[in-house]
């Protein structure tokens, strides 16, 4: 079971042009939201990337107002495992509890599970907080993750996860953002 002290949100490059082609992009980029929301209120932190910001754009507004004051890590490569200011920048939060969200499943998404789970992290993938062009390649690249050792779970059974109880302090307020 995931818990907030050792749980890390990481949101991966829903940015530019590209995220506009997501399929249900209103509700990825609502669950998005909602997670970043639950995060900050559960003290999890977040790591965010961007992959070729110069050529893609960068994030999206809708999601990064959520983000302010924070900056993302720039990346080449589709795993964000590969980069090292992304290793850096993970390993310095000491976590081991991988919350992923962004685009695309089959690609990015996919890749960075697959190398967290071989690095020893425990995965879970917000199945409606990712997205691929197609859904067919959404599927394909979830089941993938399972294959590679990643869990799949939505953004409310993530949230109550986190929570364990309704006596949690921050009950109501994590539950108000899913009503």
């Amino acid at each position: 079971m995931f818990v907030p002290q050792d749980s890390i949100l990481l949101m991966i490059d829903v940015q530019g042009k590209l995220a506009g082609l997501m399929h249900q992009k209103q509700a990825l980029f609502k669950n998005i939201q909602v997670l970043i929301r639950a995060a900050r209120c559960l003290e999890i932190p977040i790591l965010w990337t961007e992959q070729a910001p110069a050529k893609l754009g960068a994030t999206v507004p809708e999601i990064a107002s959520w983000l302010a004051g924070e900056a993302p890590i720039p990346k080449t490569s589709f795993s964000c495992c590969a980069e090292e200011s992304f290793r850096r920048a993970l390993t310095s939060i000491k976590r081991q509890q991988c919350i992923l969200t962004g685009i695309e499943t089959h690609v990015c998404v996919y890749q960075t599970a697959a190398d967290l789970a071989c690095m020893g992290y425990e995965v879970q993938v917000v199945a409606d907080a990712v997205s691929s062009r197609t859904l067919e390649n959404k599927e394909i690249g979830l089941e993938r993750i399972q294959a590679a050792g990643g869990r799949i779970t939505s953004t409310e059974m993530i949230l109550f996860e986190l929570l364990k109880t309704a006596e949690h302090k921050k009950f109501k307020e994590v539950a108000g953002l899913i009503q």
